[in-house]
């Protein structure tokens, strides 16, 4: 354990049925030379119990039970145990193919990387057995400076990329010297990876695809209601802003993506009104669509965004009319969809 390579960090809280699929892809990986640091942050569930089990096993395992506080703070609680030299983070409901750690360690030594980004695969279940598979990825690529990995931001973004933590190799040394944590907030992944990327000199992207995000979860947080959903969808787009102006990077191409994913997040935070989750009544919903619309932001986005379907297309009709009452029709087909037919649903967003 002296010379660990990879530190591998996940937290785990209400997964027992799934957490032992995610520590076994981590055991069949092809790649030895890890340390898996497991967090069980205060689990009323047998997942605490179910990794220790793993733990007694295989030496390279550690688990630490904390009080709940969290994943960013269990993370972090791992990130300054960690000796790797570098970081991977696993979710716990989610799986690994077998040779991901091997691939992507060697890749990151190849072009003395500091992020290493590959491609994964959404597998959206409908039933236990039949399920969806959606592919992100890219064209391979070496970012050997600052400048070039900049101006090509935007299509990892696009892919959804850049976004999470467990499609990433990252050199310990940078996140440490930077100073890099996660922070606790509502979808912590994002301004972690913002914090990253904002200063990154070397990053190496494959086209390979390794880890397996599984939609299943009825609860999960993709599913879930959020009261402040639109606060936090402006909050986000506040940092994109930011992150560009920081870059000083203001290309036809940045400024189309950015408008294009503020006005696909616009159009699900409507859909989060409608939810049947949502206890707003219809009068109340009818005025925050309205405070939604008069924001200069969305004139901005329509005015700037390509969308690239034509169900999107179609999507941003009553938008564009500045039709409260469309608007919420729209937002009401979407969440009976969404409700109805998994599969449907699934197939509209990926194509969207």
């Amino acid at each position: 354990m002296s010379d660990v390579k990879i530190s591998i960090i996940m937290p785990v809280y209400k997964v027992e049925d799934y957490v032992g699929k995610a520590i076994e892809s981590i055991q069949a990986q092809s790649f030895t030379d890890w340390e898996f640091l497991i967090v069980d942050d205060g689990t009323p569930d047998k997942s605490g119990e179910i990794c220790d089990e793993y733990a007694k096993k295989d030496s390279r395992i550690t688990v630490f039970h904390t009080e709940n506080g969290g994943a960013p703070a269990a993370r972090n609680y791992a990130i300054e145990r960690a000796k790797g030299k570098y970081f991977y983070f696993m979710d716990s409901d989610d799986w690994a193919e077998p040779t991901m750690l091997e691939d992507m360690y060697a890749l990151a030594e190849r072009d003395n990387a500091q992020l290493v980004v590959a491609g994964f695969f959404i597998d959206t279940y409908y039933t236990d057995t039949e399920y969806r598979t959606d592919n992100l990825l890219i064209p391979s690529a070496v970012y050997k400076n600052a400048e070039e990995f900049r101006q090509n931001a935007h299509r990892l973004f696009d892919k959804n990329l850049l976004y999470t933590p467990w499609n990433k190799l990252y050199r310990t040394d940078y996140i440490m010297e930077n100073n890099i944590r996660y922070s606790k907030t509502l979808w912590d992944d994002f301004p972690f990876n913002l914090d990253v990327i904002r200063n990154i000199q070397r990053v190496t992207v494959t086209d390979k695809q390794y880890y397996h995000f599984i939609r299943k979860r009825a609860e999960s947080e993709t599913a879930a209601y959020r009261p402040n959903m639109y606060e936090k969808r402006e909050e986000e787009h506040g940092w994109m802003e930011n992150l560009y102006k920081n870059w000083d990077l203001n290309t036809a191409d940045s400024q189309e993506f950015l408008a294009r994913r503020y006005i696909e997040r616009f159009i699900g935070c409507v859909e989060n009104l409608t939810n049947p989750k949502c206890s707003l009544k219809t009068k109340e919903k009818r005025i925050e669509i309205k405070k939604m619309l008069c924001n200069p932001r969305v004139k901005w986005a329509l005015k700037t965004a390509k969308p690239k379907s034509s169900y999107m297309k179609i999507m941003l009709v009553p938008i564009k009319m500045n039709n409260v009452t469309l608007t919420l029709l729209e937002g009401k087909a979407i969440s009976f969809v969404k409700c109805r037919s998994t599969k449907l649903f699934a197939k509209l967003k990926a194509g969207r």
